[in-house]
């Protein structure tokens, strides 16, 4: 049985005190959660405090984004061993705001993706349509083609280690979500490919969120569908109550 998996991505937002306090609120608010894992994002300056007061707890920390280089001229980057000091066990990559903002492309994603693994980080790879995609009915190809190229040359041992996100690009912020039904239906999608792209045992192993306005009022339904294994969360991130109902909600008794 895969254990859900519940991350907060905080994105640009909450200073260093906001965020300590916050991450210890997420720390008490889903103490008696059973047999899920919890993940918070914070900005790279809070990592660091975040981790540290998160130590000793069950709840993980994600850094939003890394870069390739373990050190080098790269002005503004964070690289993946300067994350691990930092207290990071894992690492969100390719969002669909950093591919629309930053220009990061399937290949970087994928580079990123393999160099996470050798350092131990585990990463959160997001993937997911545009309205435009959806409505012309060409959203399994497009999720498709970002699943086949983020695990390109991983072999089965870390494959099973990865995190998929699957976040429609038209549900993020908008207050939008996909219906369970919908979710269900790229989710069992994605599982069939890594069953093409591998096999079924090791399509079984690998963790599918869902990502895109999630809320404590529509967890349950979507956390009830088969190959939905967790949640991407973003604006329900940042009250430690909301994002401590979704964590529980989605907790195995």
């Amino acid at each position: 049985m895969r254990t859900p998996i519940i991350a907060g991505n905080w994105k640009m937002n909450l200073h260093l005190e906001d965020a300590i306090a916050l991450a210890k609120g997420v720390a008490k608010g889903t103490d008696g959660a059973q047999n899920v894992d919890v993940v918070v994002g914070p900005t790279f300056v809070c990592l660091a405090k975040v981790a540290d007061a998160l130590e000793g707890t069950h709840v993980g920390v994600a850094a939003q984004n890394m870069h390739t280089a373990t050190s080098g001229a790269f002005t503004g980057e964070l690289s993946p061993t300067m994350l691990k000091d930092a207290g990071c066990s894992y690492v969100i990559l390719g969002h669909s705001e950093r591919r629309q903002y930053f220009g990061e492309t399937d290949r970087g994603v994928n580079e990123k993706a393999k160099v996470a693994l050798a350092h131990g980080l585990t990463p959160i790879v997001c993937i997911g349509e545009s309205l435009d995609e959806r409505e012309a009915e060409k959203t399994m190809d497009k999720v498709s083609f970002q699943v086949a190229a983020a695990l390109s040359g991983i072999g089965e041992e870390d494959v099973v280690k990865v995190v998929l996100a699957y976040e429609p690009i038209w549900a993020i912020g908008t207050g939008k979500t996909a219906s369970p039904e919908q979710a269900q239906e790229v989710h069992a999608g994605i599982r069939a490919l890594l069953a093409d792209l591998y096999s079924d045992e090791i399509a079984q192993q690998i963790r599918i969120q869902y990502g895109g306005s999630v809320k404590p009022a529509n967890i349950a339904e979507l956390i009830s569908q088969p190959d939905i294994d967790g949640a991407l969360v973003g604006g329900a991130s940042l009250k430690a109550d909301s994002f401590s109902a979704i964590v529980n909600a989605s907790a195995n008794d």
